[in-house]
This record gives structure tokens, C-alpha cells and sequence, in this order.
């Protein structure tokens, strides 16, 4: 057993994440503490730490963005730690350095890493000079005008990407195919980036597609060992957002996936890396690898490699905080598959616009081999300051077929009452005979999403049982009353509804 200096953390986040993470400290023996605004005082990360600590009105940026407010509250729980997840502060160095200051324990990297691979474009000459290797363009940011945006295209050839130094999700990102096209689609990413990030600069490199998104697990403890675990695949995007996870990333070569590791490896060296991080890269269909970036957090995805390792990262994050030796190279080994998909509040009928309300009724699935990572349940409200992400459903199994078949078993028994989900449209995406057959790239859904989108409900059969359980004022196993949180009990809510009839005889459903 580790022995920790830390008794008491504060978890920095909100949702799905923070309740994850509160998991894995009450396992440990560890207290853990919740973080709320105003908008959150009842969620379930709330209820579910053993104390939570108010940050601030609902806007993010002055409530879980506040690293004044964060670190105050952590000082006021009693904290000696504190975990950040993901998103919010996890990647900000000011706020790793502020809770170092504070005497704190920082799980994640150091702010002096943190501060030292915040610049992408340094990130990459250093993992370039340290033979990763990087996708073509110029290695310094773009310079304002006309000649400095020829010179890069001269350096890339079209079609290439300019791209934000300062951020990521798609944000001060612009795919340009011409040369005419350039200098407006520079101004326009250079103004998205600087309203988003706070940082107008730009980068340039060659557009690598098809491709794939592969991105590679890594730990990395304070006595210099790097260990990879594992790999995934991420290439299901929808405007450069993660739909579908697996681990490990299928139809690769055995010389692929070598080189994939040993360049995350290396890049971790390059930055001095510690603690949990994720290197990620393009694969093109020759196999070549490309070096897109690091993300220095625990990835949304990380339970498809827990799930195939056996392995909680969570727990090993704590652990490398607190100065305990990664196991030697091979102690964790692969073994199957897992597959994971987000359950977000949102309809993908109307152009995926997030949804908010409150949860009238909410079923999760049940199963050998099924995870859910959740934030929320039945009587919970969506809030329409945050995240849509209601839940991750995760499905493991000996083969890539098996945890499919498991994954679409799961959603099927997967209900939401009182907000639209893309429970359906997700469903449709495992069952497409391209992602079926692993036949993946980063432009994937590009011309399939109005193929798998529809106006036609949540989920099918579980939602509908549960609007009948609902009216009935049954709970799941129709033993009196709703009780507003459905827990993950029977997987089948239909036997409690004895003498009710959806539908008539003969009419078409």
C-alpha cells in the first residue's frame, strides 16, 4: 500500500470527471473534496465527496476557471492535494505553480513542465530535435502579413492548416486549399484564436488526410522512467471532437504501433514529462507517423486502456504524486478490447445544439463487461453553463467484436427523460459498416452525419419504457413510486409494467 502524504484532495472539476476521481480517493482511504458554483450546489460530484467547498456564481470563469477561488477553497477544506481532471484549470501552469505555493501537492505535471510545453511550437522543435517525427511546416510562429503566409505555404504546399499556438478544440483552426484563400482564412483564425485563447498567434503545417488519430498513454514518475500504456484510437471526430474511443487501436501494424510508442517515449524524455499524459499523432494509410501534441492530463478516453490493462490511472496519478516508482517496463500487459462513446445532452437533429433540464428519469446499462463513467442522475439538472456530457459508456471484451456487440447491447438498455441525448445517433455510428470493418480516418462522419442523424427519439426501447415507467410512477422495477434517481439495478425495466400496452395491435412503431 502506497503511503500517502496527502490524507485529504481537492478535485478541481465538475461532472462525470469528479465523480470518477472521487471514486478512486475513497478507494485509496484518501477524503476527497468537491468544488461547486452556485449552479452545481446539489450535483452528484457534489453529494457524492466526503465535503465540497463553494467557488463562485455560475459562469465558469469565475468559478471552476478561478484559481484564486480554487486554491482558497482547497486551503479552506483542510486539502493537501489537489486533482484537476480534465479541462477547467488541469493544463494551466499559474494554477499548478499557485497550488505549489500554497503548499499543496499538484497531481499532474509540475508548473515548470507545465509552463515549458505550454508553447506548441517549442513543444515540437523539442520533440523533433529528439528525433520525433513532426508533421511539415515552419517551426516559429506566423509573422503578420502577406509574404510571411507564402513562405509558409511554400513550406507546406496545399492543402495545409493554420493552426492557434495557444489552444485547441478546433478553435483558431482553418483548413485552407488555396493560396487566394489564405490571407482571409489567417485573419479569421487569427481572430477566433485571440478571442478564445487570449493568443492571436498562428502556426502553419502541411494538412496530413486521410489519417488516423492515435494517440499513446504514458506515465512517467519522478525518477525518470517513462512507461507507455497502451494506445488508442480517436479518429471519429465531429468537428475535431472525440465520438468514439478504443483501445487498442485496431488494424495497425506491429512496426506501426513500435514507433508510435517509442515516439512517446521519447517526446516525454524530450519535455521532462511526470505524471499522466497522453502523446498523440496522425497515422496516414502508408503507416508514417506524425507528432501532433501532448496533452499533459488525463485524457476524457483513459478508461478504454484501464479497461484492456487492468490498470486505474487515477490511482497511479495520486501515487507518482506522491513519490512512488512506477512498476518495471512490462508489469502491465494488453488484454482485449474496450471500446467508449460519450452520452451527451444534445440533439444531433438540430445541428447537435446542448440541451438543459432537468432529468426526469435516467437509466444506465448493465452488463458483463460494461463500465459507465456518469455525472448525473434521474432528478439531477443539466445546467446550460457547462459541458454537455451526461456519461461515458464504456464496453470491454476478448475481441474488437465483442465489445461492439456489448457497447450497442448497453446503449440499447441506455435511457434519458427530460433532455435530448445522441444516445441513437451514437448507435448508428458503431453500426456503420466502414467503422465496423475499422475502416477509420479523422474525416470519418465528413458526409455520413445526415446519414446518421434522425428525428426519431432518444434511444428506442429503454427510452420508451422509461416514459412508461414515468407516467406510471413506477420505479425500474415497478415496486412503487419513482424515486427520480435510477441506479444501474435490472437492465430491463418492462417487468414492472405488467397490463401496460404501448401500442395498439396493428399500428406500425
Amino acid at each position: 500500500m502506497t503511503t500517502f502524504p496527502f490524507r485529504t484532495v481537492l478535485v478541481a472539476n465538475r461532472g462525470e470527471i469528479a465523480v470518477r476521481v472521487i471514486r478512486t480517493l475513497r478507494a485509496l482511504g484518501l477524503r476527497s473534496v468537491a468544488i461547486h458554483s452556485d449552479a452545481d450546489r446539489d450535483a452528484r460530484h457534489v453529494r457524492e465527496a466526503d465535503a465540497a467547498e463553494r467557488v463562485g456564481p455560475p459562469p465558469p470563469r469565475e468559478s471552476y476557471l478561478s484559481v484564486e477561488a480554487v486554491v482558497a477553497a482547497a486551503k479552506r477544506a483542510g486539502a493537501q492535494a489537489v486533482h484537476p481532471g480534465y479541462g477547467f484549470l488541469s493544463e494551466r501552469h499559474d494554477f499548478a505553480k499557485a497550488c505549489e505555493d500554497a503548499g499543496l501537492v499538484f497531481v499532474g505535471p509540475s508548473a515548470a513542465v507545465l509552463d515549458g510545453s505550454s508553447d506548441k511550437l517549442e513543444v515540437k522543435a523539442k520533440v523533433a530535435a529528439a528525433g520525433v517525427p513532426v508533421i511539415a511546416g515552419p517551426l516559429g510562429a506566423l509573422a503578420e502579413g502577406d509574404a510571411a503566409l507564402r513562405a509558409a505555404a511554400q513550406a507546406t504546399g496545399f492543402p495545409m492548416l493554420l493552426k492557434a499556438i495557444g489552444g485547441g478544440g478546433g478553435r483558431g483552426l482553418r483548413v485552407v486549399a488555396r493560396a487566394e484563400d489564405l490571407a482571409a482564412a489567417a485573419e479569421s483564425a487569427r481572430r477566433e484564436a485571440g478571442g478564445a485563447f487570449g493568443d492571436a498567434r498562428l502556426y502553419a503545417e502541411a494538412l496530413v488526410r486521410p489519417a488516423r488519430h492515435v494517440e499513446v498513454q504514458i506515465l512517467a514518475d519522478a525518477f525518470g522512467a517513462v512507461r507507455v500504456v497502451g494506445d488508442r484510437d480517436c479518429s471519429v471526430q465531429r468537428r475535431h471532437q472525440k465520438v468514439v474511443e478504443e483501445a487498442p487501436a485496431p488494424n495497425l501494424s506491429d512496426a506501426t504501433r513500435r514507433t508510435l510508442h517509442e515516439a512517446a517515449r521519447n517526446a516525454a524524455r524530450a519535455l521532462g514529462y511526470r505524471n499522466a499524459g497522453t502523446v498523440e499523432f496522425l497515422v496516414d494509410p502508408a503507416g508514417r507517423v506524425y507528432f501532433l501534441e501532448v496533452n499533459r492530463r488525463l485524457q476524457v478516453e483513459h478508461p478504454v486502456t484501464e479497461a484492456v490493462f487492468g490498470v486505474d490511472l487515477v490511482a497511479w496519478q495520486l501515487r507518482v504524486a506522491a513519490g512512488e516508482a512506477l512498476p518495471p517496463e512490462g508489469a502491465w500487459t494488453p488484454r482485449g478490447h474496450a471500446v467508449e462513446v460519450r452520452v451527451c445532452a444534445e440533439d444531433p437533429a438540430n445541428q447537435f445544439m446542448p440541451a438543459s433540464g432537468t432529468i426526469r428519469r435516467l437509466v444506465e446499462p448493465v452488463g458483463p463487461g460494461v463500465r459507465v463513467d456518469g455525472g448525473f442522475v434521474g432528478g439531477d439538472e443539466v445546467p446550460p453553463f457547462y459541458d454537455s456530457l451526461l456519461m461515458k459508456v464504456i464496453a470491454s471484451g476478448e475481441t474488437r467484436e465483442a465489445a461492439l456487440a456489448r457497447l450497442d447491447a448497453a446503449l440499447a438498455t441506455t435511457a434519458v427523460l427530460g433532455v435530448r441525448t445522441n444516445v441513437a445517433f451514437l448507435r448508428r455510428v458503431l453500426a456503420d459498416p466502414d467503422f465496423r470493418a475499422a475502416r477509420l480516418s479523422t474525416d470519418f462522419l465528413d458526409g455520413r452525419v445526415e446519414g446518421l442523424v434522425a428525428d426519431d427519439g432518444d434511444g428506442g426501447d429503454a427510452v420508451l419504457a422509461a416514459v412508461a415507467a414515468e407516467l406510471l410512477g413506477l420505479d425500474r422495477r415497478g415496486a412503487g413510486p419513482a424515486a427520480g434517481a435510477v441506479g444501474p439495478a435490472a437492465a430491463d425495466p418492462w417487468p414492472g409494467l405488467a397490463g401496460f400496452r404501448l401500442l395498439e395491435e396493428g399500428v406500425d412503431r
